[in-house]
């Protein structure tokens, strides 16, 4: 059952390359309908990057024969080589950009949003009945600004996923404002569960973002009201700008790249401590991983899951990234790489449950004309601002509507409930673990043993990208025989 250490699968002789970036339109996912998934399909490094990191690490998908091309990837060289990665919208490209003074916030302002409005009637010319997806944050503010002008029609929806949030009223509030009609949405673990594993047959790829859920949930529900179409408010980070806080210079300090026994975590009163967990967890990571939110399994863990020495393969697909990680010139600069990286975790996770549920999703932010205006012709200083202060053209095109919001203080909408899906689905996963043995040996044993622990949101982190993969394998993947079950709620 257990490879040899280090053993790294024979590439497959013919691939199939998937253009996932967001910013060059629909994505078409038809090569994989016909796939018909045999022993061997399942790249168990990808396995190891999900439950590492939350996704597989571009140009890579959890098939050993498919490449998924996120934005920066190119194909260079003889067919089968590996494709080629480099970012061009770093700050210091963008030579075109005026001074301050040589424009004023007015021009800035009507041109900005113009092309906002100009980009949801694109990306929405063949949607009957849109839903935006509103968390209630800057980004989805300024898009419902442009969204009342040009889809009045536009049903707004926020999803309450955790206790710790608070943009709902803020969502609401700018939805009425602007004449939007605007439903509230309530995480319910096991309800959003049985219709991911509802959809789980018919989504092409396999992501574990901790949204995954929440997004499987929405577009079900969605469809229910006949919406055909959703707005999604991701995209325009690594143009503005993407500043970095106190908090995260601390921990890429704190990422060492050590290994810590397990067993330290499970000892009281680390183990009911979700911050001690944390730190103990980012310890163990290097700093780029740190970028990537949430707590995910250590490399000794994924060994274990896997039963062999798979992490060490899942490390070295950071290279492909390395050229532009050592040319960065701020860490700054290095989390615009990540945001390019985490197509595949953020963007991944709507357009595979999209694809199931055959809605059309729609990115105005990721509009090239709107892009390419905001990178090449809006001053540094209305990007970003001192005291890590972002996207200062957006919050001057929000404060010519609306006065201070509640997302100023606080933010979080659309996360999901892992402690009550742990609560309500821990046998149904054990038994999804049983079934999926021949590609996760170790994963019965590491519920069990951590069982008594899931109140605590690091574990219980773990146990939600084990819920979403293993059902997802046993779907697409021939080793089991056992049918998938979905208990009701």
């Amino acid at each position: 059952m257990n490879a040899p250490l280090l053993e790294r699968p024979q590439p497959a002789s013919t691939e199939t390359y998937l253009y996932t970036s967001p910013y060059a339109g629909a994505v078409d996912f038809s090569a994989l309908q016909r796939r018909h998934a045999s022993g061997d399909a399942i790249d168990r490094v990808s396995l190891a990057d999900l439950l590492r990191n939350g996704f597989v690490y571009p140009p890579h998908t959890i098939y050993r024969d498919v490449k998924n091309l996120v934005t920066g990837f190119t194909l260079q060289g003889e067919p089968g080589s590996e494709p080629h990665f480099h970012f061009a919208y770093q700050s210091d490209a963008a030579t075109s950009r005026p001074p301050a003074d040589a424009v004023t916030d007015k021009i800035l302002l009507r041109t900005y949003h113009r092309l906002l409005a100009q980009a949801v009637q694109r990306c929405t010319a063949d949607v009957k009945h849109p839903w935006f997806l509103q968390s209630g944050g800057k980004d989805s503010t300024s898009l419902a600004i442009a969204a009342a002008d040009v889809r009045p029609d536009t049903t707004c929806i926020t999803y309450l996923g955790g206790k710790e949030e608070n943009e709902v009223e803020s969502a609401r509030f700018v939805a009425h404002r602007l004449g939007l009609r605007h439903e509230r949405m309530v995480c319910d673990p096991g309800r959003a569960y049985d219709r991911y594993l509802a959809l789980a047959p018919r989504i092409p790829l396999l992501t574990a973002d901790f949204a995954t859920l929440s997004y499987a949930d929405l577009v079900t529900e969605i469809a229910h009201h006949q919406g055909d179409g959703i707005i999604d408010a991701l995209g325009v980070d690594p143009y503005f700008g993407a500043p970095l806080h106190l908090r995260d210079y601390l921990l890429i300090l704190l990422a060492r790249s050590l290994r810590i026994p397990g067993a330290w975590l499970k000892r009281s009163p680390i183990s009911r401590s979700f911050k001690l967990c944390f730190a103990l967890g980012t310890l163990q990571m290097n700093a780029f991983e740190r970028y990537f939110p949430g707590s995910r399994f250590s490399d000794a863990e994924v060994d274990g899951l896997l039963g062999w020495n798979v992490s060490a393969h899942s490390h070295q697909r950071v290279e492909a990234f390395r050229d532009d990680i050592e040319a960065a010139k701020s860490a700054e600069a290095v989390r615009r790489i990540v945001l390019v990286v985490l197509e595949a975790a953020g963007f991944a996770k709507g357009m595979y449950v999209a694809a199931a549920t055959g809605s059309r999703l729609a990115y105005p932010y990721c509009d090239q004309q709107l892009c390419e205006w905001i990178f090449h012709h809006v001053p540094d200083d209305r990007l970003m601002g001192p005291g890590s202060l972002n996207k200062i053209l957006m919050r001057r095109h929000i404060e010519q509507r609306f006065q201070q919001l509640p997302y100023v203080e606080s933010k979080g909408s659309f996360r999901f409930d892992v402690l009550g899906l742990a609560r309500q689905r821990f046998e149904q996963v054990h038994d999804f673990a049983l079934q999926a043995r021949a590609l996760l040996p170790g994963a019965p044993e590491w519920l069990e043993d951590h069982r008594r622990y899931l109140d605590n949101k690091f574990f219980a982190s773990k146990f939600y990208l084990l819920a979403v993969t293993l059902p997802w394998l046993l779907k697409h993947q021939r080793f089991s025989s056992s049918p998938l079950r979905a208990t009701q709620s």
